[in-house]
């Protein structure tokens, strides 16, 4: 394991640090390999579980390493309502980890900065999204970008060697057997077993969602310029409502995805998510959403929030066009404010019940029970749209039919012969 490198004069690297073992043989190899005197690990916090912290300071201690922690679940929660704006989906699951990455990446190219760090370092191989992420925000900087793992062809076998030759303190999540990232939003597992598409998974996987018991729960939600700020009239900010739907939504099985997802690199993947809270406030707020815009602006906006979900999934949400996009959700969110009853059951999560002072509805007119449309508009009206809907169509079947049958046979039997009946020329 060679790397040839001659690093800055300030021999310092900030390097995303977890504690896990694709990070915790990154601090030795940046010192060894690529020979930085210095190696700064930064945690960043966008929701993981309490352990995590507890580990990755236990492991930054055992390996002499100066290490920061830092709070950016604000920034995140408030990327994630960002996200349910657009009805940001990938491939059928609402976004987690991609929407986390660049908010990480933010987060330590600041402690990159503050500590005079001359290059920034990632565990990411070069086979997943992730590095793209990272190095999409770094490099927009000064700072050299490391990635070892990708450089140096590591796979998790030569780590784990290189690991107990060393002794380094490293432990496998759930025994070694899944690979689990886990923040506010949402929690994948991949890795072992998983990457079969034919292996059937077991319960044991999930962590924050149930199986469905067969009780079904009602919800309301409230929703102001396209933001839910309220669970059952009760007002929550941004991290509190995520954690509380998480918990409530995942008793009810809500959430989970099994799917085969492409990546950035053209790789094909298999995937396991858990999302409770994404998924109920993304069924909510399109729920909304169709109550309160015109037939026009759902269908257009279809193609805005594809385009946003694109831009997220490759952690490129500071890119001009998504200032341009964003600038067409704001202006329609600025009428998804109302309320949304769901009702959970059986692992669902559906929208029994919508209310918005924008609605664009009237009972009356839409109602079988009333004779009128109103405003002046009667029943007999539609006399006239009836007929010409489809005229277009019905006329280029004509025009076809038409021309069809003025065609000659193809044994030529309707030809002349060039002469005429009585055998004349």
């Amino acid at each position: 394991m060679t790397h040839d490198t001659t690093p800055d004069s300030t021999d310092r690297v900030a390097l995303a640090f977890s504690g896990g073992l694709d990070t915790t043989v990154c601090v030795p190899i940046l010192e060894e390999e690529y020979g930085y005197d210095e190696v700064v690990g930064v945690t960043v916090d966008v929701g993981q579980p309490t352990k995590e912290f507890a580990e990755a300071e236990e492991t930054a201690e055992a390996l002499d390493l100066e290490h920061y922690v830092v709070d950016a679940k604000d920034a995140f929660a408030d990327t994630c309502l960002d996200a349910v704006r657009a009805n940001a989906t990938y491939q059928g699951y609402p976004l987690g980890t991609a929407l986390a990455r660049p908010v990480i990446a933010e987060a330590i190219l600041d402690v990159a900065l503050e500590n005079d760090c001359s290059a920034l370092a990632h565990g990411c191989t070069g086979k997943g999204n992730d590095q793209l992420r990272f190095e999409a925000v770094w490099r927009d900087s000064e700072l050299d970008v490391i990635a070892p793992v990708r450089e140096l062809g590591l796979t998790r076998e030569v780590e784990q060697e290189y690991a107990d030759e060393r002794d380094l303190p490293v432990e496998g999540g759930n025994a070694g057997a899944w690979s689990i990232d886990t923040n506010l939003w949402s929690r994948s597992v991949e890795g072992s077993e998983l990457e079969e598409p034919n292996y059937v998974p077991p319960e044991d996987i999930y962590d924050w969602t149930q199986s469905p018991s067969g009780e079904t729960e009602l919800l309301e939600l409230e929703f102001e310029d396209g933001y839910p700020v309220a669970l059952d009239g009760e007002a929550m900010d941004p991290i509190e409502l995520i954690e509380e739907l998480n918990e409530v939504a995942g008793s009810h099985g809500v959430g989970r995805t099994d799917l085969m997802e492409d990546r950035m690199l053209g790789l094909k993947v298999r995937e396991n998510y858990e999302h409770p809270a994404a998924t109920v406030l993304l069924n909510a707020h399109e729920a909304l959403e169709s109550l309160v815009l015109t037939k026009e602006e759902r269908s257009f906006k279809k193609g805005i929030d594809h385009e946003w979900a694109e831009k997220a999934y490759e952690g490129l949400l500071a890119a001009p066009l998504v200032d341009a996009l964003d600038g067409f959700i704001d202006s329609t969110q600025e009428r998804v404010t109302g309320s949304v009853t769901m009702k959970l059951d059986g692992g669902q999560a559906r929208a029994v019940g919508r209310e918005s002072e924008y609605g664009v509805y009237s009972a009356a007119a839409a109602s079988f029970n009333t004779a009128d449309v109103g405003g002046g508009i009667e029943q007999a009206d539609a006399t006239g749209v009836a007929k010409y809907h489809g005229f277009q169509s019905r006329l280029a079947s004509r025009v076809m039919e038409s021309a069809e049958s003025a065609k000659p046979l193809a044994d030529g039997g309707n030809e002349s012969d060039g002469t005429d009946e009585s055998g004349e020329n």
